[in-house]
């Protein structure tokens, strides 16, 4: 096998590494194949040349891989290729503001123990204290969660 070769296998093989740490992260087919093929440069680098320039193809890869990778590091390229996109925005008033200990609404779906409510003309998610409650029952509101209200039937 040729040095153009062998330089060729492991020179494709440093950009699968690169090919999986950027775009398929994971092991995955482009890692996999990019070791086959960098451990293949180096072995007939031994093969085809002996022991002396097998331990300068192997040195020569190992630099070069360690250097492409601060060289890719330090001039920016992370941020180059990075999503620049800010998701901003406010979730909605809290259920603490919106709702009171007390308020009374109707059940709208059968509570089992989950289900929605209509409470002041606006639905909510609610959870029974009881075991279930039918719908269009009247509840009251005994306390207020972060994400649902635990209500009881009036009764």
């Amino acid at each position: 096998m040729s040095l153009t070769a062998i330089i060729f296998l492991i020179v494709l093989g440093i950009i699968l590494f690169y090919v999986e740490f950027l775009i398929v992260p994971g092991v995955t087919i482009a890692g996999i194949a990019g070791a086959i093929l960098i451990i293949l440069g180096v072995y007939f680098g031994y093969k085809e040349y002996g022991t002396p320039t097998g331990h300068y193809i192997l040195g020569l890869t190992f630099a070069t891989s360690i250097l492409s990778v601060i060289l890719m590091l330090r001039s920016g390229t992370w941020e180059k290729i990075a999503l620049k996109s800010k998701i901003e925005g406010k979730s909605g008033p809290s259920l603490e503001t919106l709702i009171n200990i007390g308020d009374k609404g109707t059940a709208i779906t059968r509570l089992n123990p989950y289900g929605k409510v209509l409470i002041n003309e606006k639905y909510y998610e609610a959870k029974s204290t009881d075991s279930f409650i039918d719908p269009k029952t009247e509840i009251e509101v005994k306390k207020v969660d972060r994400t649902y209200l635990i209500v009881k039937p009036i009764k």
